[in-house]
C-alpha cells in the first residue's frame, strides 16, 4: 500500500483518486477551494464535475498543501494545466528530495512553450517528475469502464512502479521513456478536437471527422519528432488514441467548445458554457509558437488559432484547409 495525494480535485483527479483507493492504496485530495473539499466530504461524490460517481469512505480530502505533500510516495498532480506552474511553486517547499510526482494534466505553457513535467521540473527540481496520459475521460475511469493509459518516466524503474500502484483489472497501464512524446500527443490532441468539434457545430459529418484526425495526427507527429519524440508514440494510445477519442466522445469538453463555436458562439462563450477548463484554447497559441519555433506547419492547429482568436468565420477555414495547395499525403514514400 502506497501513501497518495492526489493535488487538484478536479474530474480527473477524483476519478484518479478513486481508482488508486480501490487499489488498495491509502488516498488523500487536496483542493484550494474550501466548498469544495466540504462538498467531497461530506457528499462523498463530486456532484458538480463526475456527479454520480461515489467516492469510497477511507479517502481523505483537505485544502492543507503541506499535509498532502509531506510524507507521500506519490503525488499525483491534477490541476488544470494554466495551474501547473502556480501549484508546483506551492508544493515545491514541502516536496522531498527525490519524491515522486505524476502529472496527469495535459497542456503546454503559452509564455513559455514549456510542457507541463518541464515547468514542475523547473518549479521543484529536487522532484522526480513522471506523466500518466492517454485516451481516458474522467467519466468513464470513474464509473470502473476499461481504460488504458501509458506511463512516462527518465527511468524504466519508475514508469513500472506507476504501472504498478495504478493498474487493475478495468485501468490497463504501458510504459514508455518518450515524455515527451507523451505530453505533445495529450496537449496539442486538444487543439485538433476543437475543429473536430467546430466541423460538427457547422453540421459537417463523419468523413470531415476522419479527415481532421488523420491529417491532425500527422501535423502532432511532425512538430513532435522534430522536437524529439518518437513516431511510435504519435501512432500509439498517448497520440492517435488520445485523438480519436478526444475528436469523437460525448465526454471531451474541447469538442464540446468546438461545437457551440461552430454554431455561431464566440470562443469566450463557449468556454462559459462548458464551465470547465477547455485545455485546447490553453494550448492553441503555445502550438503555433511551437510551430514557428520549430519551422512545422500545423495548417489545422493555425485555423483553429484564427477562428479562436482572429473572429475568422469557421465555414472558411474549412474551405481554406481544403483548398489548401496539391501535395503528396507523405512525401517520404517514394514513387
Amino acid at each position: 500500500m502506497a501513501k497518495i495525494s492526489v493535488i487538484g480535485a478536479g474530474s480527473w483527479g477524483t476519478a484518479l483518486a478513486l481508482l488508486l483507493s480501490k487499489n488498495g492504496h491509502e488516498v488523500n485530495v487536496w483542493s484550494i477551494m474550501e466548498e469544495e473539499v466540504k462538498m467531497l466530504s461530506e457528499k462523498r461524490e463530486h456532484t458538480e464535475k463526475l456527479p454520480g460517481v461515489k467516492l469510497a469512505e477511507n479517502m481523505t480530502f483537505t485544502t492543507d498543501l503541506e499535509q498532502s505533500v509531506k510524507g507521500k510516495d506519490l503525488l499525483v498532480l491534477a490541476v488544470p494545466s494554466p495551474f501547473t506552474r502556480s501549484t508546483s511553486k506551492s508544493m515545491c517547499p514541502y516536496v522531498e528530495e527525490g519524491q515522486l510526482i505524476v502529472n496527469v494534466a495535459k497542456g503546454v505553457e503559452e509564455s513559455t512553450l514549456m510542457t507541463l513535467s518541464e515547468i514542475i521540473e523547473q518549479e521543484i527540481p529536487k522532484a522526480e517528475v513522471a506523466v500518466l496520459s492517454g485516451p481516458s475521460h474522467a467519466e468513464e475511469v470513474g464509473k470502473g469502464l476499461p481504460t488504458t493509459c501509458v506511463a512516462g518516466a527518465k527511468t524504466k524503474k519508475t514508469a513500472e512502479y506507476i504501472q504498478e500502484v495504478f493498474m487493475n483489472e478495468v485501468f490497463r497501464v504501458y510504459t514508455s521513456p518518450d515524455v515527451l512524446g507523451i505530453e505533445l500527443g495529450g496537449a496539442l490532441k486538444n487543439v485538433v478536437a476543437l475543429a473536430a468539434g467546430i466541423a460538427d457545430g457547422l453540421g459537417y459529418g463523419d468523413n470531415t471527422k476522419a479527415a481532421l484526425i488523420t491529417r491532425g495526427i500527422a501535423e502532432i507527429a511532425r512538430l513532435g519528432m522534430k522536437m524529439g519524440g518518437e513516431y511510435k508514440t504519435f501512432a500509439g494510445l498517448t497520440g492517435i488514441g488520445d485523438l480519436i477519442v478526444t475528436c469523437a466522445s460525448v465526454h471531451s469538453r474541447n469538442r464540446r467548445a468546438g461545437i457551440l463555436i461552430g454554431k455561431g458562439y464566440s470562443m469566450e462563450e463557449a468556454m462559459k458554457e462548458v464551465k470547465m477548463v477547455v485545455e485546447g484554447v490553453h494550448s492553441a497559441k503555445a502550438a503555433m509558437g511551437l510551430s514557428k519555433k520549430y519551422q512545422v506547419a500545423l495548417p489545422i492547429i493555425e485555423q483553429v488559432n484564427q477562428v479562436l482568436f482572429e473572429n475568422k468565420p469557421a465555414g472558411e477555414a474549412v474551405k481554406e484547409l481544403m483548398l489548401r495547395d496539391r501535395r503528396d499525403e507523405d512525401e517520404a514514400l517514394e514513387w
